[in-house]
């Protein structure tokens, strides 16, 4: 199979991923980190984020990879941006709130895309994003919108930050990925938005254990052999 994962910042939709993967046996690949490790890129060396040339031809020339933990810190991966561990600082704040504005360049996303392609052309993966069911893998076997409200999320992304003895300011980080959230879904070119044919799942007021379970039971009622395991329309099912 290939699953796709989609929604917005802190909807809990990494930590589904990694679950996914862990529990089927496949790849776990958060895209999002692509383009949290451009912004990082351009913020290092910089770059003007609002010049679109100049960010489309950063994101031909940055290496990044993503691999197994390294180290065990709470990190579901490690990022490496020119070689650089770069894992933690992509969650910094400054990242969060420039992050759209690069991914919002067709340059960027379709160098971004042709790279996530060729990852889940190897079949056995879940794929993690904002337009993985919608332009990277329209075919995807299964295709899941995650979504909660945003002050949820902005509240999930303060206490990630003081569990990490990081300083955070929680109306700063709401007012972030309320702007985040305006950019991903109005943005001309891949905009934020659930598949025509994804499950839609909301997990505002529910433990992330209850979201697995619920969608591992849709994989079980489907299997996990060929075949799309959505309807062909959108759907919306409860967790636990």
């Amino acid at each position: 199979m290939k699953i796709a994962i989609d929604g917005p910042a802190a909807s809990g939709k990494s930590t589904l991923g990694e679950a996914l993967a862990a529990r089927l046996g496949y790849l776990y690949f958060d895209t999002g980190v692509m383009y949290r490790a451009i912004t990082l890129a351009a913020i290092q060396q910089h770059i003007d984020i609002r010049d679109e040339a100049a960010l489309n031809a950063l994101a031909r020339q940055v290496n990044i990879e993503v691999t197994p933990p390294h180290v065990h810190d709470g990190r579901q991966y490690s990022v490496w941006l020119n070689g650089t561990d770069v894992t933690w600082q992509l969650r910094q704040p400054q990242i969060d709130a420039n992050v759209s504005i690069p991914s919002t360049y067709p340059g960027v996303r379709q160098e971004m895309v042709r790279q996530q392609r060729l990852i889940a052309e190897k079949g056995n993966v879940v794929m993690v994003g904002r337009d993985i069911g919608t332009v990277v893998l329209p075919d995807a076997d299964l295709k899941i919108y995650l979504d909660a409200t945003v002050e949820e999320r902005a509240m999930r992304r303060h206490r990630q930050a003081l569990a990490r003895s990081e300083s955070s300011d929680y109306t700063s980080i709401l007012a972030a990925m309320r702007k985040r959230d305006l950019l991903d879904s109005s943005r001309e070119f891949s905009p934020l938005r659930a598949a025509s044919d994804a499950v839609i799942i909301d997990s505002t007021g529910h433990a992330i254990t209850e979201i697995i379970s619920r969608v591992m039971q849709i994989i079980a009622m489907h299997g996990t052999g060929t075949g799309n395991v959505a309807s062909g329309r959108a759907q919306s099912v409860t967790p636990g």
